[in-house]
């Protein structure tokens, strides 16, 4: 029924538990996860913005906090891709830079899945987004 998953993760406690979600629908037939981690241009930017270490340019230092930032994240992917891998999935990894949802929607229409599933903090308008305007839904 869902042969391939997509799993957009930003390691909050929301995408942990959906996690749990992805896993358990090996039962319905999935075959594959692709697990997406974007990294959000404008996060990096606000983190080195106008900062640097003695002796070194802003432009360096904005530089090393995107490696490092990079490296944080591709070591929590691997720890997710074992985690579904165990549960006997073919699971890919995708670390697009980006606007997040931008970069979703992409992955969305260039992969062919049958599910997205990502947990939510509920702080957006999301959900008018997809089901429409509040009149529409009484």
């Amino acid at each position: 029924m869902f042969r391939k998953i997509l799993y957009p993760t930003d390691f909050s406690d929301c995408a942990v538990k959906a996690l749990e979600y992805v896993k358990k629908l090996k039962e319905a037939g999935t075959e594959e996860v692709v697990v997406v981690h974007v990294m959000d241009v404008r996060e990096m930017a606000t983190m080195a913005t106008g900062v640097a270490w003695p002796g070194e340019t802003t432009v360096a230092y904005e530089l090393e906090v995107q490696e490092m930032m990079r490296a944080n994240a591709e070591k929590k992917l691997e720890a997710v891709k074992m985690e579904i891998e165990k549960e006997g999935l073919k699971v890919s990894v995708k670390t697009p830079d980006g606007i997040p949802f931008k970069e979703i929607l992409k992955i969305v229409e260039g992969e062919d899945v049958s599910l997205t599933v990502l947990g939510s903090h509920g702080k957006s308008n999301v959900r008018e987004m997809l089901l429409g305007a509040r009149s529409l839904r009484r």
